[in-house]
């Protein structure tokens, strides 16, 4: 085990993946907030302070010790999740979609953003491989996140998409999976099946259209 090269590469990654998981837990607790929902505002987790959102096992001991004990093979981990009180929200089934989506969006946002950064810096004449390399990260960083969070299986946002775009009926039989989604969705993940029958190609798709709308900055940077 190279212990150089993986404390690099900690070190590369440390900054994207607070401000992915702090900025796409705020935007959850923005969106409720918005629609009428201030559980997370009274709690003090529609803020951008990465430790109001960290978990301290989910967020840094389980990534560090899989990272270390997998040499990079195997990843996973969470932050602490907003607190949403749907029946709070003005169109509960309606506002849950939105409130559901903000955290991916948010992720999408940022992932755009690095690549913009990316782009800028060379623009600028910045060859400094660990800032570029950064910048290359934060877009990989946003674009796994959006992926998994995107999974259609509670208590994953888009298991929560799912049950506000469902009729009724059928969105309560898939509420009903919650209590065990989590179990569910690790499962899913360490048989790889996440991996790759729903990560790869929407990342893929993703990664897509994210170098479209870099296009102009690319441009920029030749």
């Amino acid at each position: 085990m190279d212990i150089a090269n993986i404390i690099q590469t900690v070190s590369l990654y440390a900054l994207p993946v607070l401000f992915a998981i702090t900025v796409h837990e705020a935007a959850h607790g923005y969106a409720a907030r918005h629609f009428g929902d201030n559980t997370a505002a009274m709690l003090g987790r529609v803020t951008l302070n990465p430790m109001r959102h960290i978990d301290p096992v989910g967020t840094i001991l389980m990534p560090l010790v899989l990272y270390f004990a997998t040499s990079g093979a195997f990843l996973f981990g969470y932050a602490k999740p907003v607190p949403v009180r749907f029946g709070n929200l003005r169109h509960p089934k309606r506002d849950m979609v939105w409130v559901a989506l903000a955290g991916p969006g948010a992720n999408l946002v940022m992932g755009l953003l690095w690549g913009i950064a990316f782009y800028f810096s060379h623009a600028a004449g910045i060859t400094e491989p660990f800032l570029l390399k950064m910048c290359q990260g934060g877009v990989l960083v946003n674009i796994v996140m959006f992926a998994f969070n995107m999974f259609p299986l509670p208590p994953l946002d888009g298991g929560r998409i799912l049950v506000g775009l469902l009729p009724y009926r059928q969105a309560e039989l898939v509420s009903r999976i919650e209590p065990w989604g989590f179990f569910i969705v690790m499962a899913l993940v360490i048989t790889n099946v996440i991996s790759t029958l729903w990560m790869r190609p929407v990342m893929a798709l993703i990664s897509g259209f994210i170098n479209i709308l870099l296009t102009p900055f690319v441009a920029l940077a030749s």
